[in-house]
């Protein structure tokens, strides 16, 4: 995850990353329930309390803004989300980390 937010297409200010990085390993401990990579997507099945999914859209909406190569969708309700996550292919291995990530911290 930290190669997630170290990339030169992230404009998020140096101070603020490291509470970003948090804010997706709580996601992941938390809710993501499984993993599943296909090519330069990854779907997250998750699964929480109230308001889980309005979180999911302001995590990713946030991440969006600082780091335009991510595309995030969205789906479902907090009891049964999916959350798609994809970059161009000169990306992978971000995406590759962030998959890594979730992984482990759901296991």
């Amino acid at each position: 995850m930290e190669n997630l937010l170290n990339t030169d297409a992230c404009t998020l200010p140096t101070a603020e990353r490291p509470l970003r990085v948090a804010e997706f390993d709580a996601l992941f401990a938390s809710a993501v329930r499984r993993v599943e990579a296909r090519g330069t997507e990854v779907r997250m099945h998750l699964s929480g309390d109230d308001g889980l999914a309005d979180t999911v859209r302001d995590l990713t909406a946030r991440e969006t803004s600082c780091c335009s190569f991510f595309t995030f969708a969205v789906d479902g309700t907090d009891q049964d989300l999916t959350l798609d996550v994809s970059v161009p292919p000169a990306r992978q291995d971000i995406l590759d980390a962030l998959a890594d990530r979730a992984r482990e911290l759901s296991a």
